[in-house]
């Protein structure tokens, strides 16, 4: 809201500032936890320590660590941009840096022959190319050095920060304990488990490109007090989101049916991935609805309600994870994450009843 009001003249926003110090630190603090603290991380993964995969896991999760500030602050100015209605900025440099990570991959990894060191390099040069084409382009519009310290928004920044703080944490803390408890299941469980959970994530968050239409859109119209173009908007993008999800639950169960050998030869891998068709593709719409609902949320600046239901939602869902896949194994893991889904999708429509 603040950025839409801005127009288009080159000039100094203390919010933009404010983002990318708040964005370079917490990626420093990040970077440093995980570089040192890897081990004890990979261990609440469910990874042993006479594990033959906690050597190799240990060095590609302390690389990648060093791209964490990157991230951070890749993600800080995709907001920025957000604000601006510009969505092909990120885009271009998301689809620049991306290119140059698949690229990187095989030369890296096979060529060179790093293994997953390779990977781990790649996924880091590419995720500072994405930094620097969103910083080159953010400058030519915004003056990020501030007049002075006064001048920042820290208060309120951090106040909408916290909260959003803990709302990531809670989504987070779910997928993570999903992955972890499907790894205590062995390789193949989880083989085929992060092969679904990457599918059910990635297009998921096609919706994602809805959820930031609305966002931008919902942020000027409330700013500007529009309540019809509110209601417009609002109407729209869920109703997209409904075409989009069940449009992908057709694609994305063929493609896991007949194509899953593109990510792996291993059969019992296969077999095991076919099982989660019901879940990974039959949940896409769910899923959609509940990135939209976070769009409409933030647009909305909701920060307090989107926190607190999230933390509500986690806190229902963590306990059906550990009680399933104790009693279900991989089956109960994506029943319980589809619970998960699910009850967001409900909180965000009952807020909006």
């Amino acid at each position: 809201a603040d950025l839409s009001n801005q127009g288009c003249k080159r000039r100094y926003i203390p919010s933009v500032t404010s983002a990318l110090i708040v964005g370079s630190f917490l990626g420093l603090v990040q970077a440093v936890f995980l570089i040192f603290s890897a081990k004890v991380v990979l261990g609440i993964m469910g990874v042993k320590h006479d594990s033959p995969m906690l050597e190799p896991a240990v060095r590609y999760l302390t690389i990648r660590s060093l791209g964490a500030p990157a991230v951070l602050l890749s993600l800080a100015m995709q907001g920025v941009f957000r604000g601006f209605k510009d969505t092909k900025t990120p885009l271009y440099a998301t689809v620049v840096g991306d290119a140059t990570n698949i690229i990187l991959d095989p030369i890296l990894m096979f060529v060179c022959h790093m293994g997953v060191t390779g990977a781990a390099v790649a996924h880091v040069i590419s995720q500072y190319l994405i930094t620097m084409i969103l910083i080159c382009r953010l400058v030519q519009q915004v003056d990020v050095i501030p007049p002075s310290l006064k001048s920042l928004k820290f208060g309120r920044f951090l106040g909408c920060g916290f909260l959003l703080l803990a709302r990531v944490v809670a989504v987070t803390f779910c997928v993570t304990l999903a992955s972890s408890l499907a790894a205590r299941d062995g390789p193949t469980i989880m083989a085929a488990f992060q092969i679904c959970c990457q599918l059910w994530l990635a297009t998921s968050l096609l919706a994602d490109g809805l959820a930031v239409a609305g966002q931008a859109v919902l942020a000027s119209a409330f700013a500007k007090n529009d309540t019809k173009k509110v209601i417009a908007a609002t109407s729209r993008v869920l109703q997209l989101s409904i075409v989009l999800g069940m449009g992908l639950t057709v694609v994305l169960g063929l493609f896991m049916k007949f194509g899953a050998g593109v990510f792996t030869k291993d059969a019992a891998v296969i077999d095991v991935i076919h099982k989660g068709i019901p879940f990974v593709a039959g949940t896409q719409t769910i899923n959609a609805l509940a990135f939209v609902f976070d769009g409409i949320n933030f647009g909305a600046q909701d920060y307090t309600y989107s926190a607190y239901s999230m933390v509500g939602v986690a806190s229902i869902s963590i306990p059906c994870l550990v009680y399933l896949s104790a009693h279900k194994g991989f089956i109960g893991i994506w029943v319980a994450l589809t619970i998960y889904m699910s009850l967001r999708t409900v909180a965000s429509t009952w807020r909006y009843e």
